[in-house]
């Protein structure tokens, strides 16, 4: 066990072992990403799965499986799926939902939406740090974990973050920290 404390947050994380040795790593989500989560999981099993095993068994009624293309490729779709699934559960019974109550504006960290100025470009923009598990580019939010969130994690309001990115070095002026919306 392990216990972070983090701008009055206090996480515990409990890393699990299991038979065969593979680390599972607990994933912090809003209720949102935890429902959306729950509902793609469902959708997977109630829908996808039976279209996929009818695809298998009309398939398998067309005669001869050592040359159908069909069955082969419904096989195939039925293995993709079913690592899917196991990949989601797995990120499911392994997620810790955030209490969004509980979160602090006086630091960037996860849950809220930071308003940055790249003193290089002159151009102000935001982004909301967000599990890795709800990161989407369009909606402006992005992983705990990629480099932008990692170096203004901690960061205030006026302090300024130099990150090391990809494509170059950043210079960001932290302006403004609210609650993610």
């Amino acid at each position: 066990m392990r216990v972070l404390v983090s701008a009055g947050i206090l996480f515990v994380l409990y890393i699990q072992i299991d038979t065969n040795k593979h680390y599972m790593s607990v994933s912090y989500m809003t209720v949102d990403g935890y429902k959306k989560l729950e509902n793609e999981i469902d959708h997977l099993e109630s829908i996808e799965r039976p279209k996929i095993s009818q695809q298998i068994a009309d398939a398998r009624d067309k005669g001869d499986l050592s040359e159908n293309a069909e069955y082969d490729a419904a096989k195939e779709a039925q293995g993709m799926m079913e690592m899917k699934i196991s990949q989601l559960k797995e990120l499911f019974l392994n997620a810790r939902i955030l209490d969004e109550s509980k979160i602090n504006t006086d630091s960037v960290q996860i849950l809220t939406c930071v308003t940055l100025y790249n003193t290089k470009t002159n151009q102000e923009f935001e982004y909301t740090i967000v599990s890795e598990s709800e990161a989407n580019s369009k909606e402006k939010k992005i992983s705990v974990s990629t480099p932008i969130a990692k170096g203004l994690l901690g960061k205030k309001v006026g302090d300024i973050a130099e990150i090391v990115v990809p494509a170059g070095a950043l210079t960001l002026e932290i302006r403004k920290i609210s609650l993610a919306k």
